[in-house]
């Protein structure tokens, strides 16, 4: 124990001086360069390369197996930087397909601050195969909402020898947001290395922080200020064809022929305004769908591009699961259902070194009996103190009435909501805290209502600590947000009822390194979230102790053991029989999950749990399967089973989802992704094909197949489509 104090202590000395310990001086290209993975130009013979990179994971002691160089130059559109990955000439290497080629495979990555103020950022990755992604990072970012759903044009190449591989990468100046001006950018450099199972950085990061952490980055040094790019725009039009028909609604399969555009326009070089006429975002992914088994709905993350950039200024506000601010609310009415959006504008970035803002208004059109909607939402990040943050915001989703669409129940004319938050991050990163204020309006209810809460965060090598705690009052309605809990459906009396409730949130975890054997890390913790009613009395509480165990092959097992305390405060309906009455119960449940080495052919999770559910008992499993045919296809498979048995009269259920995935990469630019979806909770059957051919930098042709059938009865059809979609990134 005093020795892991004292490598704390000096883990977190180092990153008050890390920029001043690694700095990387960056000099013009003295001849052009070529993109293609080979570094023969006079320009790479001469450039500065890194030292030791230093191993990151599954611990921060020492270097790692084999090392990894960079360079860097530019010219005066671009960014250039050049790996050198020590290797073997074998490569775990999951996929071809852009966007999802970084956490589980061999990669090389780039982390670059070019505010340099330790909270935001851009990351690119590319793997021996040339397989791209990026993304945007922000701080309290955690590292499993890394989505990599931001797009933006560069360009790499790679080259693959008997002992090392090269990355070469150019990044267009018009791609970053930067301060003009500014000589010093703030940098990392991270390698995937998983034949090895290792991850490292340029910098000595400490192994309790995520890799992208840019408390922990370098220092990159320009002989000059870096070019300001020159006329900055973007302009992405699209054109979409499609034949659909609606058998739930009783509609016939009709054609349709659309069009719009996106637009990027860099009002500075560190200020973006984003436009989108009749957006349309039919090529997105959908969502995978899961087995509910709370009372309450499921988070899912945005994929839309136009939403992300900088979308930390909107979304970082309150915690998981209370958001005030949502952006897929935008372009779905109050039950869920898309309505067209016309168009939209969003501007932002920094508008000085330490203040970001955000603005950003979209406007829907009336759909059914879906009202017209106008969302905008304005915010603001000052930088204070070195790593910490004083924000705040202001919503307003206010509905439009016609002649056909009238606002009978008047809470539905308008939602606003406004907040301040204060967080605050110290300089090593170790110590946490956030306090913030929210309030909602809405027409019919006289005063504010509020949603508050404050936390801190301790987060060294060896223990991880959380405490949060909060309070939101009945009425506080989030229009623009997410609000997992407030809402409570009585199955009794068909209705819903809004209560609010206190809030206690608490996680310790502790850390071990074993020195010797097959295990790399050994996590110990407690986590109990507790709700309470607003008068003080119990409603009920999560209790857990977990056992973690990560393991040289890459292999981990988790253990939970649980007790779920409530006192049920109306009746809750899990069966198709009689609901489950008001009440105290004490369930206790075990989970255990294993996954397998991730860099074999064929890897798999297999997760059981049992124990009790309410006045019943639950058991659950899933089994997520995969074989890899290296690096073209892989096909998956995943299936859950959810058994519910209540006493008698409350009845028993038998949840299924079934989920077979198919992805076949014909090259880097062209991709052929099909999955099936059988979920008899949701009472859905889903077909979703798509091709995807990356003719162009990103510039897409898409071909998207869609059919959804009841699973009761089974195989009648519920909807079917099929679109064309054609998109064109030009640069003006």
């Amino acid at each position: 124990m005093i020795f892991s104090i004292g490598l704390n202590i000096l883990h977190a000395q180092d990153g008050l001086k890390f920029q001043d310990q690694f700095k990387i001086d960056i000099s013009k290209a003295s001849s052009p360069i070529k993109i293609d993975g080979l570094l023969d130009e006079e320009t790479w013979k001469t450039a500065k390369e890194t030292e030791n990179f230093w191993r990151k994971w599954p611990n921060d002691i020492g270097l790692p197996r084999r090392q990894t160089y960079v360079k860097m130059s530019y010219d005066d559109n671009f960014l250039y930087i050049a790996f050198k990955a020590m290797d073997t000439n074998y490569y775990v290497a999951q996929t071809l397909k852009r966007d999802q080629g970084f956490l589980m495979s061999d990669a090389v990555a780039i982390a670059i601050d070019p505010v340099n103020q330790r909270t935001n950022g851009f990351l690119f990755s590319v793997t021996p195969y040339n397989v791209q992604s990026e993304d945007l990072i922000s701080s309290g970012l955690a590292s499993d909402e890394i989505t990599f759903s931001w797009d933006n044009k560069w360009f790499s190449a790679t080259s693959r020898h008997e002992t090392y591989w090269i990355a070469e990468i150019a990044i267009p100046f018009k791609t970053l947001r930067f301060k003009e001006g500014k000589k010093r950018w703030g940098i990392n450099f991270v390698r995937n290395d998983v034949k090895s199972n290792e991850f490292s950085t340029w910098t000595d990061m400490p192994t309790n922080f995520p890799f992208y952490d840019f408390g922990y980055s370098g220092s990159l040094n320009w002989d000059q200020a870096p070019p300001v790019p020159g006329t900055n725009i973007s302009l992405i039009p699209y054109m979409t064809g499609s034949m659909s028909g609606n058998n739930e609604e009783g509609t016939k399969s009709v054609g349709k022929l659309n069009g719009g555009f996106d637009a990027k326009v860099a009002l500075s070089t560190s200020l973006n305004l984003d436009l989108t006429v009749n957006p349309d975002f039919s090529q997105v992914e959908v969502d995978k769908q899961v087995t509910n088994l709370t009372r309450f709905d499921l988070f899912f993350p945005e994929r839309r591009t136009f939403f992300l950039e900088n979308d930390d200024l909107f979304s970082s506000y309150g915690i998981p699961p209370i958001r005030p601010f949502y952006s897929r609310t935008i372009g779905l009415d109050k039950n869920g259902n898309k309505i067209p959006i016309a168009g939209g504008a969003r501007i932002s970035g920094n508008l000085t070194k330490k203040f970001r803002v955000g603005l950003m208004n979209m406007q829907t059109v009336a759909k059914g009996d879906a009202a017209a909607q106008n969302y905008t939402a304005l915010t603001f990040n000052q930088q204070v103190q070195s790593r910490s943050s004083i924000k705040g915001y202001f919503l307003n989703k206010q509905g439009i009435e016609d002649s056909k669409h009238k606002f009978n129940d008047p809470l539905d004319r308008y939602g606003r909501n406004g907040g301040l938050q204060y967080d605050f991050v110290s300089k090593s990163g170790k110590w946490n805290a956030w306090t913030g204020n929210h309030f909602s309006f809405k027409e019919g209810i006289k005063s504010p209502q509020y949603y508050i809460n404050s936390g801190a965060g301790y987060f060294s090598k060896n223990w991880n600590a959380i405490v949060d705690f909060g309070k939101i009052t009945d009425n506080y309605y989030t229009d623009m947000g997410f609000l997992q809990r407030i809402n409570n459906y009585d199955a009794l009396l068909d209705t819903t009822i809004r209560k609010g409730y206190n809030q206690v949130f608490n996680q310790v975890k502790h850390i071990f390194f074993p020195r010797t054997g097959s295990i790399n890390q050994i996590r110990l913790g407690v986590e109990n979230y507790m709700i309470y009613n607003l008068d003080g009395s119990f409603n009920e509480s999560q209790h857990s102790l977990g056992l973690d165990l990560f393991f040289k092959n890459t292999s981990n097992l988790m253990i939970e053991a649980g007790y779920n305390p409530s006192n049920l405060l109306f009746y809750t309906s899990f069966t198709d029989k009689a609901p489950i009455p008001p009440g105290k119960y004490n369930p206790k449940t075990i989970e255990v999950t294993f996954n397998t080495d991730i860099r074999k052919k064929f890897s798999y999770i297999f997760s059981v749990a049992g124990g009790g559910f309410f006045n019943g008992s639950l058991f659950n499993y899933q089994v997520t399967a995969n074989y890899r045919v290296q690096p073209w296809g892989n096909f998956g498979f995943n299936i859950q089973q959810a058994n519910i048995k209540l006493p008698e009269q409350y009845g028993t259920s038998n949840l299924f989802l079934i989920a077979p995935r198919i992805e076949i990469n014909f090259s880097n630019n062209l991709f052929w992704t099909t999955f099936l979806q059988y979920n008899n909770q949701r009472n859905n059957f889903n077909i979703n094909s798509r091709i995807q051919w990356r003719y162009k930098p990103m510039s897409d042709l898409f071909l998207v197949y869609s059919d959804n059938y009841f699973t009761d009865p089974f195989m009648k059809n519920k909807n079917r489509a099929i679109v064309f979609k054609m998109n064109y990134w030009l640069n003006l």
